[in-house]
């Protein structure tokens, strides 16, 4: 298998459209009859292989293979065509060259298959002309009948709970073993990575995986699909992803609502975060990949649980799948090695995790449990007594799972015998409050007991302090995520009052598309409630003056061109301008640099704008994400934006926890709580201009492509927050 596509995202993810709805896939991933197109008895090629995994698998439904070469196929029947089968296939794994793939599926559409799994390659992933060509095909062909396709160049699915697998995976291969199911799914694009890494690795450990499907090229269902299906399984209850590209934000959103309404986690791995790796991507899975701050932001705001590694993928999943989820931060650590507690505490807190000081209730217990030269704390360091008095242990963890402050526990074990593992195994399982059991080392008297054991009883256990601290913050993390949802679900999102979209639509249609001048910029946020500076266009020096002489005061000159969207490069603009004879000579200026730097420009006049009080200078605008739509963006502003990328995103639309959010994720937030002497800022005005931004990308989401707002200056608390300078630019016809 060649794990590529090149898949190009329509110019109509570009508009957000409803999410399509979601299929049926019941006889996809539990089919009572298969129908296998190209069967053959080699193993050594895929469709060998995969039937013959199909049979040790134990999959207990009808057989159909399919060659016109053959007349029986490892026992069962063989037919020539499609066509010729008693029955219509619930599923059919097609195994033929890529340019037969079309005409078999048309067969098989005219028998009335529902399903059907191309394993096939040589599609879009090839990045020929040809490939895509093919794919399309593909594509319009699942439109045009009805019948739904995963692949082509995929790995196939495997069903644990049905015993069902079809996939010629190197992880299935070799003597029939025992797989028992838990309650994790897998999905993922890439086979190998789905099936091995995402699969084959969380069996290992000591999880049971219900479900592993790799959807490959996604020419018709795709990677949300599948996860649905898991979502809606209540045999599952976490789902893991493994994605190279996500083709449609809605979707994605309406998927992780249901999760949410759910309260089942979806873990995500997201390739292609780096530019490097979005190369890979494109030439791997020919995914497009979409900014990876968006869709960083994306995971968080819809409460998929984002982790860098496949591992960890599992790691989280472990300590996620007994459904109890810390209230907060606040965890309690013990250990008889000195050195564990420190390593602990060092990269738990570095995670943000708390240590709570224990209520003198249960501090005043752990000093009798305790030998006299040890310290109650927390982490609590047993020192060696522990290893001379094993009860001690247990009867501390008793103790320090009963206390109020604790949110979660963390025991680190080393080295004990076989009862002192149960026994905190055995806590961890019965426990309110969720475990994750840190045992890094082993059994004094059953080696053969490993942790792998330990987990297969329902006991999230870690080998590594960073492991174990990661999975614990992922828990905190979704646990907030869920309050904040089901508090946005009591209150949902209001529209700002004072907002006048028509009129705002009406200054769009007056305006070519391309740049607008900053003033109808302006304008249009006025019609959305935000504050801008006062200011009038001045179409000659005399008619500059007056409106200086109207404002007062030191006053900003600058050019008004929608050719000239930055007018510091241009060198069109004057500050701190005050009397006539300057206001007359600085009108000059503007105009003879704006001409200079470029001659045919269209010139409204020159905006004359009273200076704004000082403030703290930040961005905030939105942009048109290709997969999530209108994404709204702030960060520290003026002519530092670009140097620092000290930005917060958001996908459109925004309520004020979520843009409180916003500003707190920035570096430089502390400039808004007031430093060195300097006032705070107007926070809540701040809020509510990131709000009625996200409602204008929302409203005119198909008006305009780019929205900034560079500088908006944030003044002192119940002074607001001012539009210094905006720009905007029209989408394109």
């Amino acid at each position: 298998m060649r794990c590529t596509s090149e898949l190009i995202l329509p110019t109509s993810l570009l508009r957000m459209s409803p999410a399509p709805a979601f299929p049926d896939l019941t006889h996809f991933f539990a089919p009572r009859s298969v129908a296998l197109i190209g069967a053959t008895e080699d193993s050594s090629k895929y469709a060998g292989r995969s039937m013959q995994i199909m049979l040790d698998f134990g999959f207990r439904g009808r057989i159909y293979p399919v060659n016109p070469k053959y007349r029986r196929v490892r026992g069962f029947d063989c037919y020539p065509s499609v066509k010729d089968l008693p029955e219509a296939p619930d599923h059919v794994s097609v195994v033929v060259p890529a340019e037969r793939v079309l005409g078999v599926l048309e067969d098989c559409a005219a028998r009335g298959a529902k399903f059907a799994t191309v394993l096939t390659s040589g599609f879009a992933e090839t990045g020929t002309g040809r490939g895509r060509e093919l794919q399309a095909q593909l594509s319009e062909f699942a439109r045009r009948t009805g019948m739904r396709l995963m692949g082509p160049n995929c790995n196939g699915i495997v069903n644990v709970i049905e015993r069902f697998a079809l996939s010629y995976t190197g992880t299935l291969q070799g003597p029939p073993q025992p797989r028992e199911p838990g309650n994790i799914g897998v999905v993922s694009q890439s086979g190998g990575l789905g099936l091995v890494n995402g699969m084959w690795r969380p069996q290992e450990a000591g999880l049971g995986i219900n479900y592993a499907v790799t959807c490959g090229n996604d020419a018709d269902l795709d990677a949300l699909d599948f996860a649905r299906y898991m979502v809606d399984d209540p045999k599952t209850d976490v789902v893991l992803m493994i994605a190279e590209r996500i083709s449609n934000g809605e979707k994605l959103r309406a998927l992780a609502n249901l999760a949410a309404e759910r309260e089942k986690p979806i873990v995500v791995v997201k390739l292609g975060r780096t530019e490097a790796g979005s190369r890979a991507a494109q030439s791997h899975t020919g995914a497009v990949t979409g900014s990876d701050a968006v869709h960083d932001c994306a995971f968080r705001q819809f409460g998929l649980i984002r982790v860098e590694d496949c591992n960890e993928l599992y790691e989280v999943a472990m300590l996620l799948r007994n459904r109890r989820l810390p209230r907060g931060p606040r965890a309690a650590g013990m250990s008889i090695s000195g050195g564990n507690v420190v390593l602990v505490t060092d990269l738990g807190t570095a995670n943000g995790i708390e240590w709570p000081a224990f209520t003198p209730e249960t501090q005043a217990n752990l000093a009798k449990l305790m030998p006299s030269f040890g310290r109650v704390s927390n982490p609590t360091d047993l020192t060696t007594a522990g290893m001379l008095n094993p009860d001690m242990f247990g009867r501390v963890l008793e103790a320090a799972a009963a206390d109020v402050n604790v949110d979660i526990m963390v025991p680190i074990v080393t080295f004990g015998t076989s009862a002192d593992i149960h026994r905190v195994a055995d806590l961890a399982r019965t426990s309110a409050k969720p475990f994750a059991l840190l045992w890094n080392g082993g059994c004094t008297d059953r080696p053969e007991l490993t942790p792998r054991d330990v987990v297969k009883t329902g006991v999230a256990v870690y080998r590594d302090v960073l492991d174990c601290m990661k999975a614990v913050r992922a828990a905190v993390d979704y646990r907030r995520f869920l309050d904040a949802f089901k508090r946005r679900g009591e209150h949902p999102a209001a529209r700002p009052p004072g907002i006048d979209a028509k009129a705002a639509q009406a200054l769009l249609r007056e305006h070519a598309t391309g740049t607008l001048s900053e003033s109808v910029s302006k304008s249009i946020l006025n019609a959305y409630g935000l504050a801008t500076t006062s200011e009038a266009i001045a179409k000659d020096a005399n008619e500059a003056a007056a409106i200086a002489n109207r404002l007062g005061g030191a006053l900003a000159l600058k050019i008004c061109s929608a050719d000239i969207p930055h007018k510091t490069e241009a060198g069109a603009i004057r500050l701190n301008v005050a009397g006539e004879a300057a206001v007359r000579r600085a009108h000059e200026e503007v105009i003879a640099a704006a001409r200079a730097f470029k001659p045919d420009a269209r010139i409204d006049g020159v905006l004359v704008s009273r200076m704004a009080p000082r403030g703290v200078e930040l961005m905030l605008g939105f942009t048109q994400d290709p997969v999530f739509g209108p994404v709204v963006v702030a960060g520290i502003g003026g002519i530092h934006v670009e140097v620092l990328h000290d930005l917060a995103h958001r996908i459109a639309p925004v309520d004020r926890e979520q843009a409180a959010a916003m500003l707190k994720e920035l570096k430089a937030f502390a400039l808004l709580q007031g430093v060195r002497g300097q006032p705070p800022r107007d926070i809540d005005a701040l809020i509510d201009a990131i709000v009625r931004v996200s409602w204008l990308a929302m409203d005119l989401r198909d008006d305009i492509a780019e929205l900034d707002i560079n500088p908006l200056v944030a003044l002192e608390p119940g002074q607001g927050a001012l539009v210094v300078d905006a720009l905007i630019v029209k989408r394109k016809p």
